[in-house]
C-alpha cells in the first residue's frame, strides 16, 4: 500500500513537526499533559559501519498510579520500536528494517535507588528523575535490515515508545483494562525519509 494512501496528510504534518523539533521548536504542546505521558522530542537515523542506527529523545512523565506501583516493587518495562516500511504498488507496505529496545525500570526500597536495565546492562540512580532522563535517551540503536536498504529510496518510518502492559503481573494487567492511567504510549508516529549514505557507499560513488 503506498504511503500516500495511509494518510499523506499526517505524514506531511509529522515531517513538518520533526523539522520544527530539529530547529529547536517544540514537537507537541507540553501544557496539554496534566497526567502521565510519553512524547517524542527528536529522532535521527544515521549510517554506521555495520548499517544503520537511530537516536531518539523522548519525554516521559509517570502519573501517580504508575509511580506508586513502581515504588511497591513492580518492574516497569518500556519498549521502543522502529520500523522502516517500503511502499509496494497495489499491495501492503513491506517492512524492510526493524529495531526493538526493551528497558526495565525498577525501585529498591532498602537502598532507595532506582535501576534501569537494558539487556545485561544496568545502572542505578538515586532519583526517579535521573532514571527517567536516562530512559528518555535512546542512543545508537541498530536497525536490522530485513532486506536491502537503499539510500536513494523513500521509506516510511514508524516509531513508537510504550509501557509494556503485558509484562506487568497478572493482577495489574486486570487493573489496566480500560484504564487510561496505564496507557502510556506515543502511539505509532509516521514520516517519510531517505537513508543517509554509508561510508562504503560514499567511496564507491563516481
Amino acid at each position: 500500500m503506498p504511503c500516500c494512501t495511509r494518510s499523506e496528510f499526517f505524514s506531511r504534518l509529522l515531517r513538518l513537526v520533526v523539522l520544527a523539533s530539529l530547529s529547536g521548536g517544540p514537537l507537541l504542546a507540553r501544557t496539554a499533559y496534566a497526567e502521565g505521558h510519553i512524547q517524542l522530542d527528536t529522532v535521527t537515523i544515521e549510517a554506521s559501519d555495520e548499517g544503520y542506527q537511530f537516536d531518539a529523545d523522548f519525554e516521559i512523565t509517570l502519573n501517580s498510579k504508575v509511580e506508586n506501583a513502581l515504588e511497591r516493587g513492580i518492574i516497569l518495562y518500556f519498549v521502543t520500536e522502529l520500523n522502516l516500511m517500503s511502499s509496494r504498488r497495489f499491495w501492503f507496505d513491506e517492512r524492510v528494517g526493524h529495531s526493538r529496545v526493551r528497558e526495565g525500570l525498577s525501585y529498591y526500597p532498602l537502598t532507595r535507588q532506582y535501576r534501569l536495565t537494558r539487556g545485561t546492562l544496568s545502572q542505578n540512580f538515586s532519583t526517579l528523575k535521573g532514571a527517567l532522563q536516562a530512559l528518555e535517551r535512546v542512543r545508537n540503536r541498530p536497525i536490522a535490515a530485513l532486506s536491502e536498504l537503499k539510500p536513494d529510496t523513500d521509506y516510511t518510518v514508524e516509531l513508537r515508545m510504550r509501557l509494556d502492559i503485558s509484562a506487568l503481573p497478572k493482577p495489574f494487567q486486570v487493573e489496566t483494562l480500560g484504564s487510561k492511567d496505564w496507557d502510556l504510549s506515543t502511539g505509532f508516529l509516521f514520516w517519510n525519509t531517505r537513508l543517509p549514505l554509508q561510508k562504503s557507499q560514499e567511496s564507491s560513488r563516481p
